[in-house]
């Protein structure tokens, strides 16, 4: 089993036929993940890249039986190419895109309560690097090549903090079993709870790897949620114990408003509630492989 895809799932590209959707597309394909076809409106009927190219997501799903997506079109799209996959039957939808107005964020998460709990799509992102089991199935912009098959879980709203990970655990001989970046931006798709919940349920994730920031309450309810309700170890690095209260730093969700959401607070919550913190970047790895020995 893989958290969220696999080597069998079946992913169409929105925005197909665009300089990035066509590069990461190329990329996705050579790692091995089952690219079934794309969506450029205009463009329907087309081959583009060997692969059909459709109108509408519901044209691409009923012709492929694809059961995820990833946009790759401008931000001020987004929000109706989220809602098209939405209404199209994917089961889960990855926004690479950055910029996304926040009130297009709010607009779509209101759309998406339409759903039933069984009926509702997953939306990873935005402003994310995207999902990764390694060996099985990339969908998203990461380095496949740093990332080595494994047991242990990464959710991360740091793109490249997620890359350091993974590259320090293939360094000592650790591996993955799903990466998810669930992206920086204050509004996003799926929170640190909504994932932390599906590794606990993975028979081939032993521990998690959480790595947070400043702003926001997410990962503070994810120790909660992994106080009351996981036995698998969590382990986090929170980015941001230097940064000065009130200022933006890198991610537009960066921004502590309230108690809990600096790094220094978080990192004492998150302690009170059994997880284990990693003290700088730099010893992510070294973090994760003493607690998967102690819980040998």
């Amino acid at each position: 089993m893989a958290v969220i895809i696999d080597k069998n799932t079946k992913i169409i590209i929105q925005g197909f036929t665009g300089k990035m959707g066509t590069f990461h597309a190329e990329e996705m394909i050579k790692y091995g993940s089952n690219i079934v076809g794309g969506v450029t409106p205009g463009k329907g009927g087309t081959k583009h890249l060997n692969l059909p190219v459709f109108n509408t997501v519901k044209e691409a799903v009923e012709n492929t039986n694809a059961t995820a997506s990833i946009l790759f079109v401008p931000p001020a799209f987004a929000a109706d190419s989220a809602m098209e996959a939405a209404d199209a039957g994917i089961r889960t939808c990855v926004a690479i895109v950055d910029g996304i107005p926040s009130h297009d964020m709010i607009k779509i998460k209101r759309y998406m309560r339409r759903y039933s709990k069984s009926e509702k799509m997953s939306l990873v992102g935005p402003n994310c690097a995207g999902i990764i089991s390694p060996g099985k199935s990339m969908l998203g912009i990461m380095p496949g090549h740093i990332y080595k098959e494994g047991r242990v879980g990464i959710i991360s709203r740091s793109g490249t903090l997620g890359y350091e990970a993974a590259q320090q655990l293939k360094d000592l001989n650790i591996g993955i079993s799903t990466s998810v970046g669930i992206g920086g931006d204050p509004i996003n798709g799926s929170s640190f709870k909504d994932i932390i919940g599906k590794f606990e349920e993975d028979d081939e994730t032993d521990a998690i790897l959480m790595i947070g920031e400043i702003g926001g309450p997410q990962e503070v309810a994810a120790g909660k949620f992994a106080n009351q309700n996981m036995k698998k170890p969590v382990i986090a690095y929170i980015a941001g114990l230097t940064a000065p209260k009130g200022r933006v730093m890198g991610h537009a969700g960066a921004i502590v408003s309230a108690y809990g959401e600096s790094a220094v607070e978080k990192v004492e919550i998150l302690k009170d509630f059994g997880v284990t913190i990693s003290k700088n970047p730099s010893v992510m790895g070294e973090t994760v492989k003493s607690v998967l020995e102690k819980n040998a």
